[in-house]
C-alpha cells in the first residue's frame, strides 16, 4: 500500500459518521479520478437511494430514488455486484431522468459496486466525467485497479460506519425505551425530606462537579447516582460502578486504573480501566470510605488534573468523567482519625448530599410499599397483594435499619409467602412482632370505652410506665390512633382533643401512613395505591 492510499486508509478507519466519510469517501475518488460529479447509492427496500453527491446541481441527485424496476446503471451495479464503465449516450441502463434539466450532461460513468465484510452489497459509487472536451477519467488497468482497492477500503469503513451509527441509534431507543420502563426505581416518595434531596438532585445534575453521597446503608446511594447522571449532559455517556470494598487493593487499582501487558505476572495483554471506560460518561465510585489510604493519593490526582496513569504506562493519559461517590460511614470522623485523606475528601464533597433513612420519612412507606408491590407484581405475574391497617401498623413503627433494600426485598417475601390476597401481621417476618411492638406502644395509650369527649388526652398515659426503646414516631402513631379510635375515626373531633386544628392533624396522620379503614368481610384493609 503507497503512501496516500493508507493516509485515505487511515482518514476512513478512524471516522464512524457516516455523513463525514461518505463525503470523504466520495471527494477522495473524484480527485483521484479528476472529475467533479459523483455520487453514493445504497438499496433500501425496493429503491435505490441516493445518500450522497458531489459536483454542480447535485442538490437534484441528492436525497432522489430509483425504483428497481427501472433501468438504471447503479441498479445494474448493486444487483450483479460487478463494476462497470458506461457511455451514456449508448446504455440502454443509464438513467437519464435527473439530467433532464442539468446543462452538463454525463459522458462517461464509472460505477463500483460498494460490499459488506460478508461480501453481500449493499450500494454503488459513481464516478461521472462531464467534461465536453476530453476524456478525463483513467480506464489504464492498473491506475483502475488502484481505485478498486480504495473503494473496497472505503466501501468496508462506510458500510462499518452505518452500522455504527445504526446500533447507537438502537442503543440509545432501548435506552430510553428502559428508562421509560424503569421510571425512577425506588426514587418515591412526598415527605419533605424526600423532596429535599430530589430538589438538590436536580441541582447538582446540571454541573460536573464531584458528589459525596452519605447515608446508611440501603438509602438508595447508587439510584441517586444514576438519577444525578440521567439529569446531566453526560447521560448518553457510560455510567459504571465500582464497589471500593469487594475487592483487595491491588486488584481494585488495576480495575480503575488499568494496565499494561506485562505489568505485573499475569498481565498477559493489556486492560483498559473504568476511568479511561468511562469517558465522557459518569463513574460511581460506592463505599469510598473504604478505600486503602495508597489508592486515595491516586484516585486525588484523577480528579485534579484529569488524567490517568495505567500501570506500566511511562505516560499519563487525559481523561474526562464526573466522579460520585457514596459512603455509609461518618467520613468526617475518618479524616479526623486519618483514615481517609483530608484533601480528597475536599475534592470528593464539593457537593454532599445526605440521603434520610427510612425511620425519617415514615410517611414514604406505604408509597414505596405499593411502588415495590405493582413492580414485583408485574415481573412475577402474582397478583397485588393488599396490607391490613393492623399489619401497617406495624411496618409504620419499625425501625427499618436495612432502609428501602429491607422494604423491597420483604415486599418481595410477602408477594411469594403469602397466598391471601390480604396481608395479615401473622404473615410479617418475625423481627417486625417479636418485640411485639404494637401491644408496647398500646400500653402507652389504652383505648376507653367511657372517655368523654373533653377529658385530658394525656391521662391516658400511665404513671411509671417503661418506654423502653419506643421510639417518638411509634408513641405519635400510637397517640394519634387512639384519638381515632376513641372518636370513631371523627379527624375533627380527634384533631379538636389533640389541641391542633383539623388540617394538622390530617398532615399528621399522611406522615404516620394512617389512613382510614376500608371494612370487608370483617377485616381492616389498606387498599395498595392509597
Amino acid at each position: 500500500m503507497d503512501n496516500e492510499s493508507f493516509a485515505l486508509f487511515k482518514s476512513f478507519s478512524e471516522e464512524l459518521d457516516p455523513g463525514e466519510l461518505q463525503r470523504k469517501f466520495l471527494f477522495a475518488l473524484l480527485r483521484l479520478q479528476n472529475v467533479e460529479r459523483g455520487s453514493i447509492w445504497i438499496k433500501k427496500g425496493k429503491k435505490y437511494l441516493c445518500i450522497e453527491a458531489a459536483g454542480r446541481q447535485c442538490e437534484n441527485i441528492l436525497g432522489a430514488g430509483i425504483d428497481e424496476d427501472q433501468q438504471s446503471v447503479v441498479g445494474w451495479v448493486i444487483e450483479n455486484g460487478k463494476m462497470t464503465i458506461s457511455n451514456p449516450n449508448k446504455d440502454p441502463r443509464h438513467y437519464r431522468e435527473f439530467e433532464e434539466h442539468l446543462s452538463e450532461k454525463s459522458r462517461l460513468i464509472l460505477c463500483f459496486p460498494l460490499f459488506l465484510r460478508n461480501n453481500t452489497v449493499y450500494g454503488a459509487v459513481q464516478l461521472i466525467d462531464t467534461s465536453p472536451e476530453q476524456d478525463r477519467i483513467n480506464l489504464e488497468s492498473t491506475y483502475l485497479g488502484h481505485i478498486q482497492n480504495l473503494v473496497n477500503i472505503g466501501s468496508l469503513a462506510l458500510s462499518n460506519a452505518i452500522l455504527f451509527s445504526k446500533q447507537m441509534e438502537e442503543t440509545k431507543a432501548l435506552k430510553d425505551t428502559l428508562e421509560e420502563l424503569r421510571g425512577n426505581e425506588a426514587l418515591v416518595g412526598h415527605s419533605p425530606p424526600f423532596q429535599g434531596c430530589m430538589e438538590m438532585i436536580r441541582s447538582y445534575a446540571r454541573t460536573d462537579y464531584p458528589v459525596l453521597i452519605t447515608g446508611e446503608s440501603g438509602t438508595g446511594k447508587e439510584l441517586v447516582s444514576r438519577e444525578i447522571h440521567r439529569l446531566g449532559n453526560r447521560s448518553d455517556k457510560p455510567f459504571l460502578v465500582q464497589n471500593c470494598s469487594a475487592i483487595p487493593e491491588n486488584l481494585l487499582e488495576s480495575e480503575l486504573f488499568g494496565y499494561k501487558k506485562g505489568a505485573f505476572s499475569g498481565a498477559v495483554k493489556d486492560k483498559i480501566g473504568l476511568f479511561e471506560a468511562a469517558e465522557g460518561g459518569t463513574v460511581f465510585l460506592d463505599e469510598i470510605g473504604d478505600m486503602p489510604l495508597n489508592l486515595q493519593a491516586r484516585i486525588l490526582r484523577v480528579i485534579q488534573n484529569s488524567e490517568i496513569k495505567p500501570l506500566g504506562e511511562t505516560h499519563v493519559k487525559k481523561i474526562d468523567i464526573r466522579i460520585i461517590s457514596a459512603t455509609n460511614k461518618r467520613i468526617e470522623k475518618m479524616v479526623e482519625t486519618g483514615e481517609f485523606r483530608e484533601d480528597l475528601f475536599y475534592r470528593l464533597s464539593v457537593l454532599p448530599l445526605n440521603l434520610p433513612p427510612l425511620r425519617e420519612r415514615r410517611e414514604d412507606i406505604p408509597l414505596l410499599m405499593n411502588h415495590f408491590m405493582n413492580r414485583e407484581s408485574i415481573k412475577t405475574n402474582i397478583p397485588v397483594k393488599t396490607r391490613t391497617t393492623e399489619t401497617m401498623r406495624y411496618l409504620m413503627s419499625y425501625s427499618w435499619p436495612g432502609n428501602i433494600r429491607e422494604l423491597e426485598n420483604l415486599v418481595r417475601y410477602l408477594l411469594v409467602a403469602t397466598e391471601k390476597n390480604y396481608i395479615l401481621p401473622q404473615d410479617l417476618p418475625i423481627q417486625f412482632t417479636s418485640r411485639d411492638r404494637s401491644r408496647a406502644v398500646k400500653e402507652l395509650f389504652p383505648v376507653r370505652e367511657n372517655d368523654s369527649f373533653h377529658s385530658n388526652s394525656t391521662s391516658c398515659i400511665k404513671e411509671g410506665m417503661n418506654f423502653g426503646d419506643v421510639t417518638w414516631d411509634e408513641v405519635e402513631h400510637s397517640y394519634a390512633m387512639y384519638l381515632l379510635q376513641k372518636h370513631h375515626w371523627n379527624v375533627t373531633w380527634a384533631a379538636r382533643d389533640a389541641g391542633v386544628n383539623r388540617s394538622t392533624f390530617a398532615s399528621r396522620m399522611k406522615r404516620l401512613g394512617i389512613s382510614k379503614p376500608v371494612y370487608h368481610q370483617g377485616i381492616h384493609l389498606t387498599a395498595v395505591g392509597e
